[in-house]
């Protein structure tokens, strides 16, 4: 069996290990806008109900308005993670899975848990007719690649070809809308679109996404989630909130990143990459400042595949950026 992916969150394992009380620790370890926006008035009907189809479809169509995909109406999944748990059915029996890498592991799991093999590949010419499905996280989870949307349509056609289904996951994609290739996904019919609903609105915890591409692919989706698989407040937050003005979410995110690339580059960190959410830094220190900052209550995202590598979220305040500023300069002494 595939061991499980180690992701950013785990403050409860890093207090077990370095102590302190839960709520004392500063969580920089994942890549979540940490001011979550004010929750709308959810009717209490969304509480008390299973969710109906005019539910469902007001929050359809203020997807559609909010990601731009034209014809249709991305579909709501209890998280997007759900969504790549069903891909490997769609794939054609023999045919290989390429992911653009390193990336997010949760994909690579998946498949391999199917019984599919993986080619985890660095450059778009290495991906063949030998793949029923490949894979691009843009922008990139954890190094905020970027591609064109003009590049990765034509790896659209190269890739359908030969029968074989396009999934762009753009998790991050509020922070770069104009990467996106929701606009053209009518006209693309084997492409996979994944939209993050938590991250940019800091509601990770609401667990909901949306999957966009052509008809016949979303209703297998749908069929494969069953019935309620999105719960009635979820679906009613999103109605309100992606029907208003983001900027203000997008400017509070901008000064925060400003922030943490001004406390970074006060202690000398070297940033590699990165989206509005998060900051690669790469220092071959890298695993002796994660445990300093762990003694300092402070976590990053640590990866175990490139040692020299640590993620840094957003801190929600000045306060809390001056906090990693001073545990930063305790490593130096």
């Amino acid at each position: 069996m595939n061991p499980p992916i180690v992701h950013g969150g785990g403050i409860t394992a890093a207090a077990a290990a370095f102590g302190g009380r839960l709520e004392d620790w500063l969580d920089l370890s994942t890549g979540i806008n940490p001011n979550p926006v004010s929750l709308p008035d959810v009717p209490v009907r969304a509480w008390h109900r299973l969710p109906d189809r005019h539910l469902v479809e007001t929050a359809r169509h203020a997807a559609r308005d909010h990601y731009h995909s034209g014809a249709i109406l991305p579909l709501p999944v209890p998280g997007t993670q759900s969504a790549i748990q069903l891909l490997p059915r769609l794939v054609q029996p023999g045919k290989r899975v390429a992911i653009l890498s390193p990336t997010y592991g949760e994909y690579a799991r998946a498949f391999g848990v199917a019984g599919f093999v993986v080619d985890t590949v660095d450059r778009f010419d290495e991906i063949g007719a030998q793949h029923g499905l490949v894979v691009v996280v843009n922008p990139n989870n954890p190094d905020g690649r970027i591609h064109a949307a003009d590049t990765l349509e034509a790896l659209h056609e190269l890739v359908k070809a030969t029968g074989g289904i396009l999934v762009v996951d753009e998790a991050f994609g509020d922070t770069s809308p104009e990467a996106s290739l929701a606009p053209r996904a009518s006209d693309l019919p084997n492409l996979v679109i994944f939209r993050s609903f938590g991250k940019f609105f800091g509601l990770a915890g609401l667990r909901l996404g949306f999957a966009i591409a052509r008809g016949d692919i979303l209703e297998r989706f749908e069929d494969w989630l069953g019935p309620w698989a999105v719960s009635g407040p979820a679906l009613s937050i999103a109605a309100s909130l992606l029907n208003t003005d983001m900027s203000g979410i997008a400017g509070a995110i901008a000064e925060r990143r400003a922030g943490l690339h001004a406390v970074l580059a006060g202690a000398g960190l070297t940033i590699a990459g990165g989206t509005p959410l998060f900051t690669l830094v790469a220092d071959a220190r890298a695993g002796d400042i994660y445990t300093e900052l762990c003694r300092h209550h402070i976590l990053v995202r640590r990866f175990d595949y490139a040692p020299n590598w640590l993620r840094f979220g957003l801190a929600p305040d000045a306060s809390d950026d001056a906090r990693l500023a001073a545990a930063l300069r305790s490593f130096d002494r």
